[in-house]
């Protein structure tokens, strides 16, 4: 059996995702109109969904909420 490589991560996911987004404004900048522009603008906006969805979580009100939830 395989076993799985596991490392810790340094950064938070909001962490990752942002600058994900700053490495792919930058590709952004040197590209015209296009597929690829319309893959990165893409890309971004869902990287900028996840932070904030991350963020909304990160919520101790909502963490309650979530936990009734679950039961």
């Amino acid at each position: 059996m395989k076993k799985r490589r596991r490392f810790k991560q340094t950064l938070t996911l909001e962490e990752r995702l942002l600058r994900d987004s700053e490495q792919l404004r930058e590709q952004l900048k040197m590209l015209g109109p296009g597929p690829a522009r319309n893959h990165l603008l893409k890309r971004i906006q869902q990287n900028e969904t996840a932070v904030a969805l991350c963020e909304q979580l990160n919520v101790p009100a909502t963490r309650a909420s979530v936990q009734t939830l679950r039961g």
